[in-house]
C-alpha cells in the first residue's frame, strides 16, 4: 500500500481535488486543504522535506505584492461604475434606433453595444444584466423570438471575457508568465472576429426566419436625421475616449495595464459625474462588489499556490508533462486534447477556477512543445468563454435568468400581456453561440497568426538588449557594456 501511494501520489492528489470539488467545498479551501493534506502525507512517506512547506509564507507574500493583479480591482471598479451610471442604457437606445429599420437591427445593436461594453467594463455580469434589463423587454415587445433574444444578449455579454480589458486575460498572463499588454493585443482581433461571427449568425436568421428578428416599426423609431446622428455622437464619444484612455495607452506602451486600469477607474467616475449619476451610495456599492471579487480571486490564488507547491513537490508536473507530451499529433494533438479538457470542465467550473487549477499544469508543457504562450493563453481564453454559456451551469445564463420575466406581465408601452421566458428557451438560445465559440477555437488553432501577428508583427523595444559602447581608456578595442 505504501509503495502504491509513493508511485501514484500525483494522480491521487489530482483525483482528491476533484472529489473535494464534487462534494461542494469552496474551490479556494478545497485547493488549500488538498495541498496541505497531501503535503503532510508526502512528508510522512519521505517524498518531500518539511522545508518545502516552509516556503508557503514567502509565496503567499509574493501574491500580495504582485503588481499585475492590481489591475483586477481597477477594471472591476471601472465596469461597475459604468454599468450603474446609465452608459449601457444610452448606448442601447441610440444604437437600437440606428439599426432599427433593418431586420435583426435590435440584435445587431445588442452585439455592437456588447462589444463596446466589453472594451470598457471587462465584467460579464455587468454587461449581461444591464443589456437584459434594457433590451430584452424591447425585443420581446416587437416580436423577437425568445430564444434568439435571450441567446444574443447572453453571448454578447460574454464578449467581456475575451475583448480587453478582460479579467481572465490578466489572470492568464500572470499564470503563464507573460505580459498583460501582449495578451491584450493578441486577444483584440479574435474578440472582434467573434463579434462579427455573432452578427453573421443573426444575418442568417434574418434570411432564413425573418419573422424571428423583425425590424422596428416606424412608430418606434423616434429619432431621425441629424437628431439621431447627434445623439449617436453624444452616446459614442465618451466610451470611445475611455477605450483609448485604457487600451490605447497600454497598446502604445505609454501605460502599464495597472496604470491603464487606474485611469479607466478615474475616467468612469468622471463620466458618471458628467451624467450626474455619481453618488456616495454608487461608489460604496461598486467598492463593495470590487472588494468581494478581488478577495475571491486572491483566496483562489492562495489555495492554488498551496496545491501547486505540494503537487510539484511530488513530481505532479512531470506526471502531467508525460501524460500530455505522449499524445499523438504533436502540437496540434496537444492543443485539441487540452481544449477538449477545458471545454468539458467548463460545464462544472468557472474560468477563475480553470485558470488557477489547470493553466499552471498545462502551460509548462505547451512551452516545452514550442507553443507560443500568448497564443495559447488567448486560445484558452476563448475556450473558457464557453464556461459562461454552457447549459445548465453557465453564469451568463444565470445572470439573464435573474432579470428575464418568469411570469406573464403587461407591457408598459403597448399594454399587451406578454408571455414569460422559460429557462429552456434561454438554454436553447445559448447553444448556437457555444458552437460559434468552438468554431473560433478551431480557427485559432489552425491560424495562430490571428493572435501572433498583432503581438510580434512589429519590432518592440526591449530594454534587456541595450548596449553602450565606451571609448577605450587606452589602446585596444572599445569596451561594450550590456544591461540585462
Amino acid at each position: 500500500m505504501t509503495q502504491f501511494l509513493i508511485e501514484n501520489m500525483a494522480p491521487l492528489m489530482f483525483c482528491g481535488l476533484i472529489l473535494f470539488l464534487l462534494l461542494g467545498y469552496p474551490v479556494a479551501f478545497a485547493l488549500g486543504a488538498n495541498g496541505l493534506l497531501f503535503g503532510l502525507l508526502a512528508i510522512e512517506l519521505g517524498l518531500i522535506q518539511i522545508q518545502l512547506l516552509q516556503a508557503l509564507p514567502e509565496r503567499i507574500f509574493g501574491i500580495m505584492t504582485n503588481d499585475t493583479l492590481l489591475a483586477i480591482p481597477f477594471f472591476t471598479f471601472m465596469g461597475l461604475i459604468l454599468e450603474r451610471s446609465g452608459m449601457a442604457e444610452d448606448l442601447l437606445d441610440t444604437i437600437g434606433q440606428l439599426f432599427g429599420p433593418i431586420r435583426g437591427g435590435l440584435a445587431y445593436a445588442v452585439i455592437f453595444v456588447g462589444a463596446l461594453l466589453a472594451a470598457t467594463t471587462g465584467v460579464v455580469a455587468a454587461s449581461v444584466i444591464s443589456m437584459g434589463l434594457i433590451s430584452l423587454p424591447i425585443m420581446l415587445r416587437y416580436g423577437y423570438d425568445r430564444r434568439v433574444a435571450s441567446g444574443v444578449i447572453a453571448a454578447s455579454g460574454t464578449l467581456a471575457q475575451i475583448i480587453p480589458p478582460s479579467l481572465v486575460l490578466i489572470i492568464m498572463a500572470d499564470q503563464l508568465g507573460r505580459s498583460v499588454g501582449d495578451m491584450y493585443e493578441g486577444a483584440f482581433l479574435p474578440g472582434l472576429m467573434l463579434s462579427a461571427m455573432y452578427a453573421g449568425f443573426i444575418f442568417l436568421i434574418s434570411i432564413i426566419k425573418p419573422n424571428f428578428v423583425p425590424a422596428l416599426p416606424k412608430e418606434a423609431r423616434t429619432l431621425r436625421g441629424m437628431q439621431l446622428f447627434s445623439r449617436a455622437m453624444i452616446s459614442l464619444v465618451p466610451p470611445l475616449v475611455l477605450i483609448f484612455l485604457v487600451l490605447g495607452t497600454i497598446f502604445l506602451g505609454i501605460a502599464t495595464p495597472t496604470e491603464g486600469g487606474g485611469m479607466g477607474a478615474a475616467g468612469a467616475m468622471i463620466l458618471a459625474l458628467m451624467k450626474r449619476k455619481l453618488s456616495w451610495s454608487l461608489v460604496k456599492q461598486a467598492m463593495d462588489s470590487t472588494t468581494k471579487l478581488s478577495s475571491f480571486v486572491m483566496f483562489i490564488l492562495i489555495g492554488s499556490t498551496v496545491f501547486g507547491l505540494t503537487f510539484r513537490g511530488v513530481n505532479g508536473d512531470l506526471w502531467v508533462e508525460h501524460l500530455l507530451t505522449s499524445l499523438p499529433g504533436g502540437q496540434v494533438g496537444f492543443l485539441i486534447a487540452v481544449n477538449i479538457l477545458f471545454f468539458v470542465l467548463a460545464f462544472f467550473l468557472d474560468f477563475f477556477e480553470l485558470a488557477f487549477i489547470l493553466v499552471p499544469l498545462v502551460g509548462p508543457v505547451a512551452d516545452k512543445l514550442g507553443i507560443d504562450l500568448i497564443w495559447f493563453g488567448v486560445l484558452l481564453g476563448v475556450n473558457m468563454q464557453t464556461s459562461f454559456m454552457h447549459p445548465p451551469f453557465g453564469f451568463a445564463l444565470f445572470f439573464l435568468r435573474s432579470v428575464a420575466p418568469e411570469k406573464a406581465y403587461k407591457d408598459k408601452v403597448t399594454g399587451k400581456t406578454m408571455a414569460p421566458i422559460t429557462t429552456q428557451q434561454i438554454y436553447w438560445g445559448a447553444v448556437p453561440y457555444v458552437i460559434i465559440q468552438i468554431i473560433m477555437v478551431a480557427i485559432l488553432i489552425f491560424w495562430p497568426g490571428l493572435v501572433l501577428d498583432s503581438v510580434h508583427g512589429a519590432a518592440k523595444f526591449d530594454p534587456s538588449t541595450i548596449q553602450i559602447e565606451l571609448p577605450p581608456m587606452d589602446q585596444g578595442e572599445p569596451e561594450v557594456i550590456e544591461f540585462k
